[in-house]
């Protein structure tokens, strides 16, 4: 698939939830125009876990945003299609994707604590977004404070019955994850957007977290897209992975194809960052990527990556397009071209 794809539905395979095609969205600026998401194509299978990497400021939480169309101002969505079960969401009026919202896809943000309301108890936020969407199954607020009391066991958080009657405060940044993940769990959403939620935690914590995301996965049968800069939690628990420079994904599949042989110079630089135990007492020092990522407004010509880059070639000049190879692999580099 490339950014010249049109933007109706290719797929009528049952197995894909989400399909991005072609996704462009812009911030318009005094400065100028901001490209932080830059005709993003990929695929979100049913019930697996998409893996978005890449380095601070490459477009990941955009992307996630413009799929629920949350983008803040001055930013707009310029282009594409996001197909959800093969309709187009961003076709649909504002007031059905407000219905979808917390419902059939859920996201939680990075933040937890700031998150949360700090004047509302944890059980009365929780059913707030129960009473929103589940009207047909749910009659009143006792029943959905039943249900977030659940919800809250759900997520290994103990005595539920008593935290509902808590505000955020009186909760650690552990728990208040896991009350964000009850939150976004409540309505049994086909699609979980996970924006960094274990940024914040101490190690402990994040894997707990990470163990508990998988298990309610496999439980509810929801799929997830996680957004992260670690790519030892994308090797965990992703099985594909879409690694994104300035607002393009440079290169997508299967995580053991791109993990075992990365093809990008970008997802090559990534994965020799990666810090392996030992290397430290022996004296070998940490492989990074030169530079930093370029201005969106100021890109240079070309591939994004050139200024990065120990193996360009003259035709990096040039834009690259986007390429398919073996078993849905894409790429943008001119050296597989």
């Amino acid at each position: 698939m490339t950014e010249t794809a049109t933007a109706n539905n290719p797929y009528d395979n049952p197995d894909i939830l989400l399909s991005i095609e072609g996704l462009h969205t812009y911030f318009f600026t005094p400065e100028g125009t901001i490209k932080a998401v830059d005709g993003v194509s990929l695929d979100l299978k049913k019930g697996s876990t998409l893996g978005i990497v890449g380095e601070s400021g490459c477009g990941k939480t955009m992307l996630a945003l413009s799929i629920l169309r949350l983008v803040p101002a001055p930013g707009k969505i310029t282009g594409g299609a996001v197909f959800f079960n093969g309709e187009d969401l961003l076709k649909l009026p504002e007031k059905e994707m407000r219905n979808i919202r917390g419902d059939r896809i859920s996201m939680i943000f990075q933040e937890p604590v700031t998150s949360l309301n700090p004047v509302f108890t944890i059980g009365s936020q929780i059913a707030e977004v129960i009473l929103l969407h589940q009207k047909v199954r749910v009659s009143n607020k006792k029943q959905a404070l039943e249900i977030a009391a659940h919800m809250l066991g759900l997520v290994g958080i103990q005595e539920p019955e008593k935290r509902i009657r808590e505000y955020p405060h009186q909760l650690s940044g552990g728990m208040c994850q896991r009350v964000m993940i009850a939150m976004a769990l409540a309505c049994r959403p086909e699609l979980l957007i996970a924006d960094e939620p274990t940024t914040a935690l101490d190690v402990t914590t994040q894997a707990q977290v990470l163990d508990l995301m998988d298990k309610l996965k496999e439980e509810l049968g929801t799929s997830v897209m996680f957004v992260t800069h670690d790519l030892g939690i994308v090797g965990q628990i992703c099985q594909d992975v879409a690694v994104m420079y300035t607002g393009r994904v440079v290169e997508y599949g299967d995580v053991d194809m791109i993990f075992n042989d990365p093809l990008h110079p970008y997802t090559i630089g990534l994965m020799k960052s990666v810090p392996v135990a030992g290397d430290s007492a022996r004296g070998k020092r940490l492989t990074a990527i030169p530079g930093t990522v370029p201005g969106l407004i100021d890109m240079p010509q070309g591939c994004s990556f050139i200024t990065r880059c120990s193996m360009k070639i003259e035709k990096c000049n040039i834009e690259p397009p986007e390429i398919t190879l073996e078993k849905g692999r894409r790429l943008r580099c001119w050296r597989y071209v």
